[in-house]
């Protein structure tokens, strides 16, 4: 046999290789497309859920009609503490309430709560 024929034998099992070998990193291709089609979808529902929740998060509780029944907000214990320790230093309600940066209704509301007159 003449070399010429053998490379063309080689060559013409090589071209038909390809197509066998070619279909793999075509179904590759296809996977990889899904799961980056699948990831976009999912980012797109993650985003909705999170303005969702944003926007429940803006709502704001309803007003509530007294202030001395049910406070606006509660106060944390240590602001508590604190308004306490300065009322019994001799400290007026004003001035209490400038260094809590609180109104000096819900300073009054905190050391009612605590069992001082004021």
């Amino acid at each position: 046999m003449d070399i010429s024929l053998i490379l063309l034998i080689i060559g013409v099992l090589a071209v038909l290789a390809s197509f066998f070998v070619g279909n793999h990193s075509r179904t590759f291709e296809d996977e990889l497309e899904k799961v980056s089609v699948s990831l976009h979808q999912e980012t797109s529902n993650l985003k909705k859920r999170v303005r969702v929740l944003e926007e429940e998060l803006m709502v704001t509780p309803p007003i509530q009609e007294s202030f001395a029944t049910a406070p606006k907000k509660t106060v944390h214990a240590i602001i508590v503490n604190q308004i306490t320790s300065l009322h019994s230093q001799g400290y007026t309600i004003h001035e209490i309430a400038q260094r809590a940066s609180m109104s000096e209704d819900e300073v009054a509301a905190v050391l009612r709560s605590k069992g001082v007159r004021t």
